[in-house]
């Protein structure tokens, strides 16, 4: 266990008024909103990774975390997707590869209209909804291999970005790329691990990363406090967290921490 100063720890990465400080308390009012939506609707999600880490050890954000991330099975997931633009207050938008043609995530992210936000890596630079966001991860239970398959299918696609000298032909394949992997690869990979009796718990199909989590730790959820609020979190947090992290309640070398974040600014609403 370690023993750290929650207000030092505070005055040095996001005091009141830091730009990190508006990014969190942003970030705070849409998965509050999430939550409100989705206990309204009945539809489980919880907090995992860094955004579950620091619910257990700060009872909130990690002081220096610049993102938050939430989870679902697809099954609930899906629902939320129908869901979501009935719900969410004007400025508030849902962002998938439905709702903005230069998204290629298979992942959802809500996005702030009312900010405008610069990260170190230039995929979002065509993105249509640009403002702070949280990201909303489906998680569904596969056959492991289908997945290994799967990540360099769709993680090509930020190579091709990257390296591209010009934009609007790479974005045309992407483009390509994501529709033909979003309705023929992937979907043939779900079927072929639904009828093989797939069980891993993983990321869904196309996202090009992995981590494989034991659902007996995250069913029956349960809530924690996190700055404040109280959200959904695994039943199991403890044992997700220790597989994942270790000594979780040991703090890193704080020398070394760091951000997503060029610049951010917030616009009068």
């Amino acid at each position: 266990m370690s023993a750290f100063n929650a207000k030092e720890l505070k005055e040095r990465f996001n005091p009141d008024g830091s730009v990190l400080h508006s990014q969190q308390t942003i970030m705070l009012e849409m998965v509050t909103e999430l939550d409100r939506i989705c206990r309204k609707h009945n539809i489980p999600y919880f907090l995992y990774g860094g955004t579950l880490l620091g619910a257990i050890r700060h009872n909130g954000f990690i002081p220096w975390d610049d993102d938050l991330d939430v989870g679902l099975l697809r099954k609930d997931y899906l629902r939320l997707m129908e869901v979501l633009p009935k719900e969410l207050p004007p400025h508030i938008a849902l962002q998938t590869n439905d709702t903005d043609p230069n998204y290629f995530y298979f992942f959802a992210k809500l996005r702030h209209r009312h900010s405008l936000l610069e990260e170190e890596c230039p995929y979002d630079q065509v993105f249509r909804e640009r403002g702070v966001y949280i990201d909303i991860f489906p998680f569904e239970r596969m056959r492991l291999w289908t997945h290994i398959i799967a990540e360099p299918l769709q993680g090509h696609t930020f190579k091709i970005f990257r390296t591209a000298k010009n934009r609007e032909w790479a974005m045309k394949r992407i483009r390509a790329i994501t529709w033909m992997n979003k309705h023929l690869t992937f979907p043939l990979l779900r079927f072929i691990s639904r009828v093989t009796g797939g069980s891993t718990l993983t990321y869904d199909y196309g996202i090009p990363f992995r981590i494989v989590y034991d659902e007996r730790d995250i069913f029956p959820l349960t809530t924690h406090e996190f700055e404040g609020v109280q959200l959904s979190v695994p039943g199991n947090s403890h044992h997700m967290l220790q597989t994942q992290y270790g000594d979780y309640m040991q703090l890193p070398n704080l020398d070394h921490v760091q951000g997503h974040v060029n610049r951010l600014e917030i616009f009068d609403r």
